[in-house]
């Protein structure tokens, strides 16, 4: 496997870091991978710029950060403007419709996905804006299994909340697919 340095972004309450946990202890605990995860936020508890580097790889990581992502997602206007530089050329650039406006073309595959609105449409609830986002980076690389990744949700999240957050893992991937085939 190729090592795959991955930026997650947005701000505080979307649920950006927890994404990038997940995403990484199913590296760990299912997949057999190494994987390193860091975050960097805003003062703010709420509303803040936040940021979660996730490395993958089945060799050793030396460094837990990342200069130039593979895939790098974007969940803010804010963050979109800040960190669209950095994306490693070839790379992959996932934003929510909603919430930014890709103004600059980066020599990136650049992939806008309508997440937010669709789980607002389908599932009701906002708070799983994460996992649908996780679910399409899931769809886009392929980089860990969905079952591994479900398998965390089960751990992590209280059993009241495991039915939707699967539903918007499940919303994330189908994203994909349909903007595949459009």
């Amino acid at each position: 496997m190729e090592r795959c340095r991955i930026v997650f972004s947005g701000s505080g309450g979307q649920g950006v870091i927890t994404a990038s946990i997940i995403l990484a202890e199913a590296a760990v605990l299912y997949e057999n991978l190494n994987a390193v995860q860091s975050q960097t936020y805003g003062p703010e508890a709420r509303g803040g710029a936040t940021r979660s580097d996730v490395i993958i790889s089945d060799s050793e990581i030396y460094f837990p950060k990342v200069f130039q992502p593979n895939v790098l997602i974007c969940l803010t206007q804010t963050a979109y403007n800040k960190f669209y530089p950095i994306i490693r050329p070839g790379g992959l650039l996932l934003t929510d419709t909603r919430f930014v406006k890709t103004e600059r073309k980066v020599d990136a595959r650049q992939i806008e996905l309508p997440m937010y609105v669709r789980v607002l449409e389908e599932i009701g609830k906002p708070i799983v804006f994460n996992i649908c986002m996780l679910g399409a980076v899931l769809g886009l690389t392929e980089l860990i299994s969905e079952t591994s990744v479900e398998k965390v949700l089960t751990r992590r999240i209280p059993s009241g909340f495991l039915d939707i957050n699967r539903k918007a893992l499940k919303l994330g991937m189908a994203l994909v697919q349909e903007s595949v085939a459009a």
